[in-house]
């Protein structure tokens, strides 16, 4: 059945940000005392927030400061506002969308202020996910809590039996699970088992999507 919304995370599913977080984030473990590779970090962090990352970290073993996540904050909003591109294939998907009928909307674990850098970069595509920009931090429901999906989902009136999930992290994906919502895992660097994991049906690339919502 063709949803009626489609639900889109924002870091890693709209823009290329996450390689930028990641790459600041595991610079600093290493310079904080935990070391800690890439692949390994990506496991660990994505999807999460930037506060739950700093308390895990600390647990492991980091010698991050008290005001370690204002200032990782500023730092990561200064490289993000000096450019962020789009993942392969936004603004076609969200063509056949709007050609198809199904709505959309953005439900993120990063701040109000992250999506309007990110985003802000790509004015034709900020225009075209406001008003339903949604973040998890900032509603106090992040994923996995199954709020930030509902929320989203009652925002554009509708059950969330009526909607899709696209999320690229298990994180989002199991949120999506705890709220009864059919997701699509987005894995465009490995086969997606995390995110199968979750219950989450991977996909490669966001051009996949339509001929799976039967558009």
């Amino acid at each position: 059945m063709t949803p009626k919304a489609v639900l889109f995370d924002c870091d890693g599913v709209l823009v290329d940000s996450e390689t930028i977080c990641m790459d600041l984030v595991t610079a600093d473990l290493t310079r904080h005392g935990l070391p800690m590779a890439r692949a390994d970090a990506d496991k660990l962090f994505i999807g999460g927030t930037i506060r739950g990352l700093f308390t895990q970290a600390r647990d492991l073993g980091a010698d991050l400061p008290d005001d370690w996540v204002d200032d990782f904050y500023d730092r990561l909003y200064q490289r993000l506002a000096s450019g962020v591109g789009l993942i392969a294939g936004v603004a076609d998907l969200l063509d056949r969308l709007d050609a198809a009928g199904p709505r959309y909307a953005v439900g993120s674990n990063g701040t109000g202020t992250k999506m309007a850098i990110t985003l802000g970069q790509h004015p034709e595509l900020l225009a075209r996910l406001q008003p339903h920009l949604y973040s998890g931090q900032d509603l106090g429901c992040p994923k996995p809590d199954p709020g930030l999906w509902l929320h989203a989902a009652r925002a554009l009136n509708l059950a969330p039996e009526h909607c899709v999930v696209v999320d690229d992290s298990a994180t989002g994906c199991l949120g999506a699970a705890n709220a009864g919502i059919r997701c699509f895992g987005l894995a465009e660097h490995d086969d997606g088992t995390r995110l199968a994991a979750k219950g989450a049906e991977v996909i490669h690339r966001l051009a996949d999507l339509p001929a799976r919502l039967g558009l």
